[in-house]
């Protein structure tokens, strides 16, 4: 079975403490002051997965001069300073053209520079566009106060880009549905146009009254459609299969919602809690905005997370689509509430200390006509849609619709849709869904890429999707520079999480795709026995230098219906009568709960610069996620999340929940996640054991499936461990670090005895 998992602190030298306090750290000294000790012991009190106690033993370690994976050699920046994000002046000569530093950072690279030359000139000739045409980009990109609806003077206008439209109408409860004293005018660009003057004092169109565009296209029908800008969207809940309405949304001042809390810095590292708003209460029913803020939002901060990441946010017409099939691009998902309830939600994260992040589709839209973007399209050309024709504009395995991001209008409605949700609602950022598919014109689909460049860099890849992201990332971090941007590409395509500067496309960070695709083809497909620590140390570090991922063990795609997650993959049936702490515990459940441990903190130490859980993951939670569908009769049994699980004190969920718990503080105490200092020390096949340095700690991980080592010395080591003190402590769930701030070691197991650890590892020849 397998044996224990811990790490050993090691302090720098310079910090600040003395000896006597708590304090980690070390004061004007260059060595530590201490016993010197001769042995490391991990030693299980027991044979299975008990307390596991970590001693030290008057022992001398040494380090010799290993490289990092993630090398500490600076990042050449050869590209002039007029191509900062921060500056709107264009670089204009071939020389100034040329001169791309992720070249320069990754010779591999200086054979695609022609690929590299040409999108950098296409992104830098848009900039120009935009800034001779619309003002720059950060003002290009505030449409929302020019389309759709608007408050102008003493009255209401309403615009929508529609060229193939022959003629159009406002229409909604306000005139009854009969558009004839409300036609709409059309510009040379395609915009039509209506204003209404307020009468009495009153608006034309009241608060929260439905409204939607009506027009004539070339076949002579008349089509209604939800305008393209709508902030709000409804369905009438009374009728099965009812198509959605657009809203006008303005709420009178008393009504709208104020942000009282300050947005939090951006951290060294984010650790991201991955949640779904609709899927989040005990009840098996849809749960609202403020249900999350009240009931959710507490737990996830007293489990040490810094970022929320909120999915399916914007509205979208079916439910199991998990908020990817999006129907209006501007508007709340209605099921949880209103916009001004999701501020109420945002708002609250932020007085907690929390940032919220908003899972983004700009990769394609719904296929839905009445009540979706596609609705807009009647057969026209391109150039006059929001969508490439033919088959470049559909995706066969989505079934939706993809963009055509050289349309200047598409650019105008996409930016200004990221700017929208940062500026109204306050989010601190964005991860793209399907970065993948927007990169080239193949769409990932039946593609195993090998990290061979010219996978990358070809007639495949979709220039105009890459101009498009360069772009959003600009604004981005120009109208919020403490925003975090996360891709989610598994292709692994070099400069993706580079500044735009350098020639990259400019996000933050990349999610690490390939490493829950390897834990779960272990726990499938490979016996205790068969497991190898060199493949999986090489799957966690497998990235490329000075490119941040989020690395993560399960996300929701790991546990959607079909699948299960991580936990029933390991405990499987026996969750449902083995997690009571009031009998023996099984060797598999034992097992299971190790491993869960294990694979989560592994993932964490090693994986990435971020960190990422699914929501209810942190306790193991059983099962899989299924949205309700005629196919298990609309139920809404396994779209809910078991609170009750964790918070039952007799189950051994809450041990996996603590666990969780003490390895994001101490990531907030050490910040291991945020340092480039990684060096995999030992990776020994037959022990079973990895060994490895992240930032100020050690971290010694043992899978061997029987075996547990007593006096176990690390190899390899010439520097010298000295304590200050050694000391078991227990703590009481939910919380295991109350009682001490101190840096310490945590090692956990299913009765929550924790080992804590005082100790530095020192230079003896400084």
């Amino acid at each position: 079975m397998f044996g224990s998992l811990s790490l050993l602190l090691q302090a720098p030298v310079s910090g600040s403490a003395s000896l006597s306090s708590p304090s980690f750290y070390w004061k004007n000294s260059k060595r530590a002051v201490g016993g010197t000790c001769d042995s490391l012991k991990l030693k299980p009190v027991r044979q299975t997965f008990g307390p596991i106690r970590l001693t030290v033993h008057n022992c001398k370690w040494s380090f010799p001069a290993i490289t990092s994976s993630i090398s500490e050699k600076k990042q050449n920046r050869a590209v002039p300073t007029v191509l900062t994000d921060d500056n709107l002046a264009m670089m204009t000569t071939e020389e100034e053209i040329d001169n791309i530093g992720l070249l320069s950072s990754d010779s591999g690279l200086q054979p695609f520079k022609d690929h590299f030359r040409y999108r950098m000139r296409k992104y830098l000739d848009q900039r120009k566009l935009l800034e001779k045409h619309e003002g720059g980009l950060k003002q290009f990109a505030q449409g929302y106060l020019k389309f759709g609806f608007n408050r102008e003077g003493s009255s209401i206008v309403y615009r929508e880009w529609a060229p193939s439209a022959g003629e159009a109408q406002l229409i909604g409860d306000f005139n009854g549905w009969d558009g004839s004293n409300h036609k709409m005018e059309k510009n040379e660009f395609g915009v039509w146009s209506i204003t209404l003057p307020d009468s009495g004092g009153n608006p034309a169109i009241p608060h929260n009254s439905r409204v939607k565009f009506r027009f004539k296209h070339g076949g002579g029908s008349w089509v209604d459609r939800i305008p393209a800008w709508i902030q709000y969207a409804t369905v009438d809940p009374a009728r099965f299969g009812a198509p959605y309405d657009g809203v006008f949304w303005d709420p009178p001042a008393p009504e709208r919602y104020q942000f009282k809390h300050p947005q939090p810095p951006r951290p060294t590292a984010p650790r991201i809690y991955e949640a779904h708003v609709g899927m989040s209460g005990s009840e098996p029913r849809v749960s609202t905005y403020r249900e999350f803020a009240d009931d959710v939002l507490p737990r996830i901060k007293a489990n040490n997370y810094n970022t929320v990441q909120l999915m399916a946010v914007m509205e979208h017409s079916y439910y199991a689509s998990f908020g990817y099939h999006i129907t209006n691009f501007f508007a709340v998902s209605s099921r949880s509430g209103t916009p001004e309830d999701l501020k109420y939600l945002i708002d609250k994260a932020h007085s907690l200390g929390l940032r919220v992040l908003m899972d983004v589709v700009h990769s394609h839209a719904s296929n839905n006509v009445t009540d979706g973007l596609n609705g807009f399209d009647v057969g026209q050309s391109s150039q006059e849609s929001y969508f490439h024709t033919g088959e470049r504009g559909y995706h066969k395995l989505w079934d939706s619709r993809l963009f055509n991001y050289s349309n200047w209008e598409v650019l105008r409605f996409l930016l200004s849709n990221l700017r929208w949700w940062l500026e109204e609602f306050k989010f601190d950022g964005f991860r793209f869904d399907g970065v993948t598919s927007m990169l080239y014109h193949h769409h990932g689909i039946n593609m195993a890429f090998s990290g061979q460049y010219k996978e990358y860099f070809s007639e495949a890849t979709d220039v105009d999707a890459v101009v498009y992201l360069m772009l959003a990332n600009c604004l981005i971090h120009d109208v919020l520079p403490d925003a975090t941007v996360i891709a989610e590409d598994v292709s692994g395509m070099p400069g993706l999480g580079r500044p735009v500067s350098e020639g990259g496309i400019g996000f933050d960070y990349r999610l690490a795709m390939g490493i829950p695709d390897k834990w779960i083809d272990y726990l499938k497909n490979k016996t205790d026995e068969e497991w190898s620590v060199n493949e999986i140390a090489g799957n966690l570090t497998n990235r490329r230098y000075a490119e941040k991922c989020v690395a993560y063990a399960e996300s929701h795609d790991q546990s959607i219906v079909g699948d299960k997650t991580m936990a029933f993959l390991l405990m499987d049936q026996e969750m449902y009568s083995g997690m009571s702490c009031l009998g023996d515990t099984s060797p598999k459940i034992e097992r299971g709960i190790a491993l869960h441990k294990m694979i989560h903190f592994l993932t964490m130490a090693l994986g990435g610069e971020g960190y990422l859980n699914f929501m209810g993951n942190e306790f193991g939670h059983p099962e899989w996620i299924d949205f309700p569908r005629e196919g298990n009769g609309w139920s809404y049994e396994k779209c809910r999340r078991q609170w009750n699980l964790v918070d039952m004190e007799h189950l051994r969920y809450k041990y996996m929940n603590a666990f969780d718990s003490a390895m994001n503080k101490l990531d907030e105490i050490f910040s291991f996640l945020a340092s480039t200092k990684q060096i995999v020390s030992s990776v020994d096949e037959e022990d079973k054991v990895i060994v490895f340095e992240r930032g100020d700690l050690v971290f010694v991980f043992n899978f061997h499936p029987e075996n547990t080592y007593e006096g176990y010395v690390l190899p390899n080591y010439t520097k010298e461990l000295t304590a200050t003190s050694s000391v078991t402590l227990q703590f009481k769930h939910p919380n295991p670090f109350s009682g001490t701030k101190s840096g310490v070691t945590y090692l956990g197991n299913t009765e929550l005895h924790w080992t804590v650890m005082l100790g530095s590892l020192v230079d003896m020849e400084g």
